[in-house]
């Protein structure tokens, strides 16, 4: 898989999930920032620009569906950020929900890295000139 340089945004609370992105996609050419929590999402996506966020959909081990107001925010931030929602949840309401907030792919967690890359790729592709 070719290298491809882009900043990335992974909001997860479950701490081998955001090590294992930020560490694959590190070594493939990216620059990762990773959040824990909704605020820190939320704050991380008003102060910098990411050509693609994967976001967990339930941050607070409970739940709630926090990944959504991240969604939200990546797209109403920038229109041609790539949105993926990750999530162990993932039922036709939430899909539903996450595509009309913006999100451009939906995966079941878990899911494959290669496979996640593969996606990732296809959707920066789509979206670069």
């Amino acid at each position: 898989m070719r290298n491809r340089s882009g900043r990335m945004l992974v909001v997860d609370d479950e701490r081998v999930i955001t090590f294992a992105l930020q560490s694959y996609f590190t070594e493939h050419g990216f620059a990762v920032d990773c959040a824990s929590e909704r605020e820190e999402a939320l704050a991380l996506l008003t102060h910098k620009d990411y050509d693609i966020v994967i976001a967990d959909l339930r941050l607070t081990g409970t739940t709630s569906e926090e990944g959504l107001d991240v969604i939200r925010l990546a797209r109403d931030r920038n229109s041609s950020t790539g949105v993926i929602l990750l999530t162990a949840y993932l039922d036709s309401e939430v899909e539903q929900t996450a595509r009309k907030l913006g999100a451009d792919l939906l995966f079941s967690k878990p899911q494959p890295l290669p496979a996640l890359a593969k996606a990732v790729f296809q959707l920066l592709s789509s979206t670069c000139p």
